[in-house]
């Protein structure tokens, strides 16, 4: 009996090693560049449930994604300018190399995000909750200046989850 498994993995494990299973990339909603960045210029994603997508390489100036469920999306490379996240969930996100300039992220939630290398240029974060987010301590110092109130949803202060002194 014993020398059957033996047999049976040793002939799998051969099996699987001349004649590989090719890889398949999991299917997810996916924006990128091929979109064209002028059909998502000042777009209302407003209350929508965008979980899991991928904004790559874009310029989305203008776009509002207030009260919308952001969470697990990822921002890579993206300009968001003017951008309205007032109120949205952005917990566990990712925005990697994104500028955030002129943004609103009034009371949003963004815990567990990570947004290493990304830039906070006159955001709005009032109420925001950044509890467990990781972002450059630089922009952190940056945030911490302007940092106030308690998050809607969350009850955390601002300034507490951005680790201020």
């Amino acid at each position: 009996m014993k020398y059957w498994r033996l047999l049976a993995s040793f002939v799998l494990a051969m099996v699987l090693f001349w004649f590989p299973l090719s890889a398949q990339a999991a299917s997810s909603s996916s924006i990128t560049r091929s979109v064209g960045n002028d059909e998502l210029k000042g777009k209302d994603y407003s209350g929508q449930s965008l979980v899991g997508t991928e904004f790559t390489n874009l310029k989305l100036e203008n776009a509002n994604f207030s009260n919308a469920d952001l969470r697990g999306v990822v921002f890579n490379g993206t300009l968001l300018e003017g951008v309205n996240l007032h109120g949205a969930d952005f917990s566990e996100g990712i925005a990697y190399l994104t500028k955030f300039k002129d943004a609103d992220l009034s009371d949003a939630v963004l815990t567990d995000a990570m947004m290493l290398r990304s830039i906070f240029d006159d955001v709005n974060i009032k109420d925001a909750d950044f509890t467990n987010a990781i972002l450059d301590g630089t922009q952190v110092k940056k945030l911490c200046v302007q940092a106030s109130g308690v998050n809607s949803k969350t009850g955390v202060d601002t300034r507490q989850s951005l680790g201020c002194k």
